[in-house]
């Protein structure tokens, strides 16, 4: 369903779960979604520890059931293609606690897509029986934690 953009970009709701407007992209947005998390991932990863890191991923995950429930609601469709705070999210999850470098980056970015758009059990099922917000985002928040788990193996394994 198309939206126009300047709906999205004037409401604060609608911007943060449209990822400051990346998914806005007619074309993969969830990519795009997950590319505007990388810097998110570098200032967090710059500016604070690890325990830190995590309460803003607790706290993004809570912000985004509220914030992709709503605009879910408001545009009547259940999870937009749009709506990417959930891959912002994932993408998040992903690269705690990963050594930072752009082949880790980039590693993350391709595991974490890859269980985005694969479903594995039991992320499929969450993603057709769960509504609204919880729903748009756990298959994002288990995409991340399955991707996660994927690069602690290959970094411990390179290390």
């Amino acid at each position: 369903m198309p939206v126009k953009p300047s709906t999205i970009l004037k409401n604060p709701i609608h911007l943060l779960a449209f990822g400051f407007g990346s998914g806005l992209s007619p074309v993969a947005p969830g990519t795009f979604g997950t590319l505007a998390a990388i810097p998110i991932y570098l200032a967090l990863t710059y500016s604070v520890d690890a325990l830190v890191y995590m309460l803003v991923i607790v706290f993004f995950s809570l912000l985004g059931f509220w914030l992709c429930g709503r605009t879910a609601k408001d545009l009547g469709v259940h999870d937009h293609p749009g709506i990417v705070w959930d891959e912002i999210v994932g993408f998040l999850i992903t690269m705690y606690l990963v050594p930072l470098s752009w082949v880790w980056i980039i590693a993350g970015f391709l595991l974490f897509r890859l269980f985005d758009i694969l479903k594995p059990w039991p992320i499929h099922i969450l993603d057709q029986k769960v509504e609204g917000g919880i729903g748009i985002m756990m298959d994002d928040i288990l995409a991340g934690i399955y991707a996660w788990v994927v690069l602690q193996i290959i970094v411990s394994s390179t290390m």
